[in-house]
């Protein structure tokens, strides 16, 4: 049995694991991701591969990291949440590791998992956009993961859908990243809450009392309970991402697209807006085939598992 480890970094957590060619996970270990240093981190993912390794025949390793990678897969052009500036990640791991390496994005890792083992296992045409504290996504077409001329491509939160609207962390204005992601979606319900709104209260009172108290789950919990204030604030996110994802779809022509991170959670509370927003706003509508929006079902392992896939191949 072929046996590749995934490592997914993130700005909170190093997850790693061994992986076989089914997709499922052998066995998983998590630490704290020391964001700010850069040699810690790479020490934390040897220590993690070798605590691994010393269990299962690991071949490879794939790793997935939050910011732009370049085309050769091995260095970290920049990320946002992480002290990465040019670093040969790759090079940097395989001298401690005596392994190859593939370095990827992590969303880019999480779309070719999607696409391999989950909701995309049965098409070849793949758009993933994943929802949490902002918006993230990756593109499989002709059953090849899409990375752009530089590697740095499907930056789908930074698709901009409001000319000089709110500004993003990215430096422009007017990004999905502002309007579709869970921190927009708390963003909003702090506003109407500290505004006084009586329609805000329910989830206030859940946060008690405190409106920076509010948070994502916190309001998809109250959606669930069938608070209409929450209800509709998970509507609003879901029309900004189904206005974003038409015009995704203009461009790449997906079979599929599949809707992850932490606030698809939230189920057709969610995806019912976004599928409903989408097929109003597709180009050539009624006239071509309409792509099926589906939620996402590795959950936080997808970039795990995307990652030690792309490794053995």
């Amino acid at each position: 049995m072929s046996l590749t480890c995934g490592v997914d970094i993130g700005g909170t957590k190093i997850l790693g694991g061994v992986v076989d060619e089914t997709g499922e996970i052998v066995e998983e270990l998590r630490v704290e991701s020391p964001a700010t240093d850069v040699e810690a981190i790479e020490a934390a993912v040897i220590d993690l591969v070798r605590r691994l390794g010393e269990r299962h025949a690991i071949e490879a390793v794939g790793v997935g990291a939050a910011g732009y990678v370049d085309k050769s897969r091995s260095t970290v052009l920049f990320a946002p949440n992480i002290a990465w500036r040019d670093v040969d990640l790759k090079a940097e791991l395989e001298e401690h590791l005596d392994l190859a390496v593939v370095i990827e994005n992590d969303a880019n890792a999480a779309a070719w998992g999607e696409f391999r083992f989950g909701a995309g296992h049965d098409v070849d045409d793949l758009l993933l956009v994943t929802v949490g504290t902002g918006v993230g996504g990756g593109v499989v077409l002709d059953g090849e993961l899409f990375r752009g001329a530089f590697g740095v491509g499907a930056e789908i939160g930074h698709l901009r859908v409001v000319p000089n609207g709110l500004l993003c962390g990215c430096g422009n204005l007017g990004c999905l990243e502002q309007y579709g992601s869970g921190s927009a979606l708390v963003r909003e319900a702090r506003r109407a809450a500290a505004g006084g709104s009586l329609l805000a209260r329910h989830v206030l009172d859940r946060a008690g009392g405190d409106v920076h108290a509010i948070t994502g789950p916190m309001i998809t919990e109250a959606a669930r309970a069938g608070d209409p204030f929450s209800i509709e604030q998970l509507a609003d996110l879901g029309r900004w991402l189904g206005e974003g994802l038409a015009s995704l779809a203009a461009v790449l022509d997906p079979a599929v697209i599949v809707l992850g991170g932490g606030v698809s959670e939230a189920g057709e509370l969610l995806l019912g807006p976004v599928r409903s927003t989408f097929g109003a706003n597709l180009t050539g509508r009624g006239h071509r085939p309409l792509a099926e929006v589906r939620r996402a079902r590795l959950g936080n392992r997808a970039g795990l598992i995307g990652a030690a896939d792309l490794a053995r191949r």
